[in-house]
């Protein structure tokens, strides 16, 4: 059973930054992809970033673009989204997700992409 594990939320003054962690289990193969999303209140879900596992592929929103960077440890088995520069519209419940992807193209941004989700961890960004 495929379980994410998120944790590094919490509060920061605008321009500061956060780290998050997804720590991943479950997968018996590489050929999945974790996205990150963010959810602010009274707000739809948007996909923030994503990574092919496999390939170390990158994705990012535009307006993240240059200020957060996804990566992995695959001997953690671990997914990080580093969050420099923050802003107060940053502020949202961050979730992980997971999706197997396999080799096909993806729309990395679509919810509908990931079958397994983490609980979220709040990121506030207030001075």
């Amino acid at each position: 059973q495929v379980q994410l594990v998120e944790s590094g939320g919490g509060l920061v003054h605008p321009g500061g930054s956060l780290r998050l962690s997804c720590v991943v289990s479950g997968f018996t193969h590489d050929y999945y992809g974790i996205g990150w999303f963010r959810q602010a209140p009274g707000k739809e879900r948007e996909g923030v970033s994503a990574i092919r596992i496999s390939h170390g592929i990158t994705y990012y929103a535009n307006s993240v673009t240059g200020r957060f960077t996804i990566s992995r440890d695959n001997a953690k088995n671990t997914v990080y989204l580093q969050m420099n520069s923050l802003k107060p519209e940053d502020t949202a419940v961050y979730y992980c997700a997971a999706g197997e992807w396999m080799d096909r193209h993806v729309y990395w941004n679509h919810e509908s992409e990931y079958d397994y989700w983490g609980q979220g961890t709040q990121v506030t960004v207030s001075s």
